[in-house]
C-alpha cells in the first residue's frame, strides 16, 4: 500500500465514507474493535492508512457537529488529511417535501444562508481549519412534485450560495437526473462551487454528469456510492460485513479514474470517497481504484512513473 500510495499524486487524495466498520479489521485496523469504540477513536488508525488521505463524514447530514466533535477529528488527522464534511440535511430540504425523523423539531431552514454559516461553516472552519477540505450540500431526491419548480430551485441556490463565506470550498451534489444540466453547471461555476459528482443508480455516469471546470478553485468531489441495481439496505445485507469486493464495478473504476486524470491535467485537487455499497468493501475499492489510476496514468504518459 505505501508503494502504490507513493506513485498516487500528492493532489488526489481517496477516502471513505465514513471510518468506523469492525469487518475492516486486517484491512484498515489491526485489531478487533466495535463499530463504538471505532466511531470514536479509530480515524487516527485509519488516517494513518498510507492511501486514506481523506474521508466522508456522513453523521453531520443527519445532525451538525459539536465544536468538541470536531476538535477530536482534527487532533487525529495530520494537517495534511482533508474532510468532506456533509452540511445538516435541514440545509436541503424544502419545506413541501416529506420531512425524515432525524429532522422533526428541526426549524425550516431550507438554503438559509445564515444557518448554515452559524452551525456548519463557521464550526467546521474554526475547528478543522485546513483539514476541511469541502463541505457537501448533498440534495437527496425531491421527486415531481418539487423538482416541477427547477427554475426557482436555481435561482434560490445561487443565491445562497453566493451569500456563503468564501474562506471554504463547496460541492452541490443532487440526486434527481432532471436537475442536471449546463444551466446547473454555469451557476455553480459562477459561484466557484463544484458540482458533486455521484456514481449512483439515479444518475448518468459520473463522466457525463457535467463538465470539468479547469479554472475551478474548489477540489473535485466523486463519490462512488452504489452497486448498480441494489437499494443501500440490500447492499448493506448482502456486503456486510464489508471485508471483501463482492461485486467489482470496472466500469465505474475506469470513469473514476479518468475524470481524476483529467482534473489533474488541469491543475485541480481532487477528493474520491468510496462507499461500503458500491462494491463491497470501500478501502479495498480504493486500494483497486489506486491501482486502476497509476496504469492509466502510466498509460498516458509513461515517463509519469520513472
Amino acid at each position: 500500500m505505501r508503494a502504490l500510495a507513493a506513485q498516487i499524486p500528492r493532489g488526489l487524495r481517496f477516502g471513505t465514507s465514513t471510518w468506523s466498520f469492525p469487518g475492516w479489521q486486517g484491512i484498515v485496523y489491526g485489531g478487533d474493535y466495535d463499530e463504538r469504540k471505532l466511531a470514536r477513536d479509530g480515524l487516527a488508525a485509519y488516517a494513518a492508512h498510507p492511501l486514506l488521505r481523506s474521508v466522508g463524514v456522513d453523521r453531520s447530514f443527519y445532525a451538525p457537529l459539536d465544536d468538541k466533535t470536531l476538535q477530536r477529528m482534527a487532533a487525529a488527522t495530520s494537517p495534511d488529511f482533508r474532510f468532506l464534511l456533509k452540511a445538516h440535511a435541514a440545509l436541503m430540504l424544502p419545506k413541501s417535501a416529506r420531512r425524515p425523523e432525524y429532522l422533526e423539531g428541526v426549524p425550516e431552514v431550507f438554503l438559509d444562508a445564515d444557518y448554515a454559516r452559524r452551525v456548519v461553516i463557521e464550526p467546521a472552519l474554526r475547528r478543522l481549519g485546513e483539514r476541511l477540505g469541502v463541505i457537501l450540500f448533498q440534495f437527496s431526491p425531491l421527486g415531481d412534485r418539487v423538482l416541477r419548480y427547477r427554475q426557482e430551485l436555481l435561482l434560490r441556490l445561487e443565491s445562497f450560495l453566493a451569500a456563503l463565506p468564501r474562506e471554504a470550498k463547496y460541492a452541490v451534489e443532487w440526486r434527481d437526473r432532471a436537475m442536471l444540466g449546463n444551466d446547473l453547471a454555469d451557476l455553480l461555476a459562477r459561484q466557484g462551487v463544484a458540482h458533486g459528482f455521484a456514481a449512483h443508480p439515479r444518475l448518468p455516469p459520473v463522466t457525463e454528469q457535467s463538465p470539468i471546470e479547469a479554472d475551478a478553485d474548489c477540489p473535485l468531489v466523486i463519490r462512488w456510492l452504489l452497486a448498480p441495481g441494489l437499494g443501500y439496505e440490500e447492499a448493506r445485507a448482502a456486503y456486510a460485513p464489508f471485508d471483501r469486493l463482492l461485486d467489482p464495478d470496472r466500469e465505474t473504476r475506469r470513469q473514476v479514474a479518468q475524470l481524476a486524470h483529467k482534473a489533474l491535467g488541469q491543475g485541480r485537487q481532487i477528493i474520491v470517497i468510496i462507499n461500503n455499497k458500491a462494491e463491497g468493501s470501500a478501502p479495498l475499492s480504493v486500494a483497486a481504484l489506486a491501482k486502476e489510476f497509476v496504469q492509466s496514468m502510466s498509460a498516458a504518459d509513461p515517463s509519469a512513473l520513472q
